[in-house]
């Protein structure tokens, strides 16, 4: 009785699982890489949020310019330069994405 029940051990698996494990994926593991990924995500994130107020502020200033060259120069350049930090933030999350998920856990085959 004992030796069946130490096959039948062996031999059941649970659903959805295998008998040859895999690291977790990136991102919901509780690992070194899935942690930085995690803080470094949450920065970048921040500063999209401040990317995109920026470019809010500089449409409310060309929208209430009333025609003064000074102010629409001013608010075009705020606009300018968010839509810049917006398309830097947008690089910088695909970079430190694939730069942790290739270096940091990357397994070797």
């Amino acid at each position: 009785m004992n030796k069946l029940l130490t096959i039948l051990a062996e031999e059941t698996t649970v659903p959805g699982t295998s008998t040859n494990p895999t690291p977790d994926p990136i991102g919901q593991g509780g690992d070194l890489s899935s942690s930085i990924i995690g803080v470094l995500n949450g920065i970048i994130s921040i500063l999209g949020i401040v990317a995109v107020v920026v470019i809010i502020i500089g449409g409310i200033g060309y929208m209430t310019s009333a025609g003064d060259a000074g102010k629409v120069k001013k608010a075009k350049d705020t606009i300018l330069y968010g839509v810049i930090g917006l398309i830097i933030v947008v690089l910088s999350f695909a970079i430190v994405n694939f730069v942790i998920s290739n270096v940091i856990g990357g397994t070797s085959s």
